[in-house]
């Protein structure tokens, strides 16, 4: 995080210490639009992700607990 604030910081420091508010805010609106494309370019994806995504939570959990397993019975053997 402490990077991307300092090539941020970085970046402000070509412009006028005036215009750090717009150049932020135009950079926010930036941020903003490249998400709402990307939402909208995989927006099915995002909806069977959320969708899935509860369904899966206990398969997920079951794998765990089934290599956990494996794992203590490998060191208990040795």
């Amino acid at each position: 995080m402490n990077q991307i604030l300092s090539i941020y910081n970085q970046f402000l420091s070509y412009f006028p210490a005036s215009l750090h508010g717009i150049v932020s805010l135009a950079l926010a609106i930036l941020i903003v639009i490249a998400i709402v494309k990307v939402i909208r370019k995989d927006f099915v994806y995002i909806i069977l992700l959320v969708v899935l995504l509860p369904a899966s939570l206990p398969i997920l959990k079951n794998i765990w607990e089934s290599l956990a397993n494996i794992i203590k019975f490998l060191l208990a053997n040795k």
